[in-house]
């Protein structure tokens, strides 16, 4: 095949990659699947895509692909895949207005300089580093039938006395994923700034069947608290996160806290201070019928709960954070991408309604215009947004909670910034 002839399909494969970032398809479950995977990294990091494109288009210049009418269409589909790169990339500069209207009531000031996704990491995002913050690995915290459960420390450098943690928990389908491969750029930034950030692991399925997954999470929490003093945390304040499986492990934890059928074989305090929440699962019910196939449900059947939804709605019920909800639940913030095909964006605002509707704190919801499923795994112009004003957000609890723990404090926490946002986000 001519070089005229290659062109032409390269430039129809780049209009259908940059079509899919801004048109995802949600159904069938293959086929979104296929749609998360082709967007993702190409959605995420247009710019790095658009110079491939350009590199591409100068090297098949100089093999005179252009010199015939297959190149030539090739070279128009090529360019109409960069303009829309090009609004992807728009999109994505969008994620600070996002962020900062949902955030308008949270002090600005709490929000440090972003020393951990600087320029040069968005130029270069792999590997996810920060030359400020160290990392203790591989640490076993428990051992459930010869399979050791481990965790990693991340904090700074100079880190001294007792700071503030964040439990972080991965995803991955509740099947697949691991702990030093997700959340990152969240945990390296909040590191350089004193906090302690533990990434942890927990049984995976089909070799797991639910709740083993959150008991392993809990497990984590009550080792963090036990070695409270070895690892510099405050154990007064300690809140958890997690992306996709892992903000569904995430938010049950933070709304289950000390629960006994939760906590087989062992004690300690699971309680966390505030939880964040990246596109998870919120309902495995499904009960408004949110989910675009059946993939969720055929994953959640066989591999997760190892038992049909028709036949154990209690249990599918008990598993779901949407069902957990109560008046005493810890802040929470709940970031979702509008154009997520694995997660649906709608069960996110369905479980922020229900957290609204019943809890005492605060509730922030965070929608990001146009980003995918595992936006902020890596270093990108939304993630640089998403975690400055993750940041916010927790630094702001963290501040109300230091206020109401003191001897003086007069305001309860509700009355706070945080819940002022709270109460005027948008859902």
């Amino acid at each position: 095949m001519s070089a005229s002839s290659w062109f032409l399909v390269l430039g129809l494969v780049q209009l259908g990659l940059a079509w899919n970032v801004l048109r995802p398809v949600r159904a069938p479950a293959s086929a979104a699947i296929l749609s998360f995977f082709a967007g993702w990294l190409v959605g995420e990091l247009a710019l790095h895509a658009l110079a491939a494109q350009l590199l591409l288009v100068a090297v098949f210049a100089w093999l005179g692909a252009f010199a015939a009418w297959p190149g030539l269409a090739g070279l128009g589909f090529s360019m109409v895949a960069s303009a829309l790169l090009v609004v992807s990339q728009r999109r994505a500069t969008g994620a600070r207005e996002a962020v900062e209207a949902t955030l308008r009531d949270v002090p600005p000031a709490l929000a440090a300089p972003n020393p951990a996704l600087g320029t040069g990491l968005l130029v270069l995002p792999f590997p996810v580093r920060h030359a400020g913050v160290v990392s203790r690995k591989h640490v076993e915290f428990h051992r459930h039938d010869g399979l050791a459960l481990r965790l990693d420390v991340h904090r700074a450098r100079d880190h001294e006395g007792h700071g503030p943690a964040l439990v972080y928990v991965h995803g991955g389908g509740w099947v697949i994923g691991h702990r030093d491969k997700q959340g990152l750029p969240l945990m390296h930034h909040l590191a350089a700034q004193g906090w302690v950030c533990v990434s942890v692991d927990y049984r995976l399925s089909p070799r797991a069947t639910f709740p083993d997954h959150l008991v392993d999470v809990k497990r984590a929490l009550v080792w963090v608290r036990e070695h409270a003093d070895e690892l510099g945390v405050d154990p007064a304040f300690i809140a958890i996160a997690g992306n996709s499986a892992g903000a569904h492990l995430a938010s049950l934890a933070a709304l289950t806290a000390n629960r006994p059928e939760y906590q087989p074989g062992f004690e300690g305090d699971t309680s966390v201070s505030a939880c964040v929440g990246f596109y998870g699962i919120y309902d495995f019910l499904d009960r408004r019928g949110l989910f675009p196939n059946r993939g969720m449900e055929i994953l959640l059947e066989r591999q997760v709960m190892k038992t049909r939804r028709a036949d154990a709605r209690e249990a599918y019920d008990a598993a779901s954070p949407v069902a957990q909800v109560h008046a005493g639940a810890p802040p929470f913030l709940v970031v979702h991408g509008s154009h997520d095909t694995l997660a649906p964006v709608e069960g996110a605002r369905h479980f922020v309604e229900a957290l609204r509707e019943v809890s005492r704190a605060s509730v922030i919801y965070m929608e990001i215009p146009g980003a995918q499923h595992a936006f902020e795994v890596f270093p990108s112009v939304r993630t640089r947004h998403v975690v400055n004003g993750v940041t916010r957000f927790l630094e702001a609890i963290r501040v109300e909670s230091q206020k109401a723990r003191a001897p003086s404090a007069r305001t309860p926490v509700r009355s706070s910034a945080v819940s002022a946002a709270r109460r005027s986000a948008p859902a």
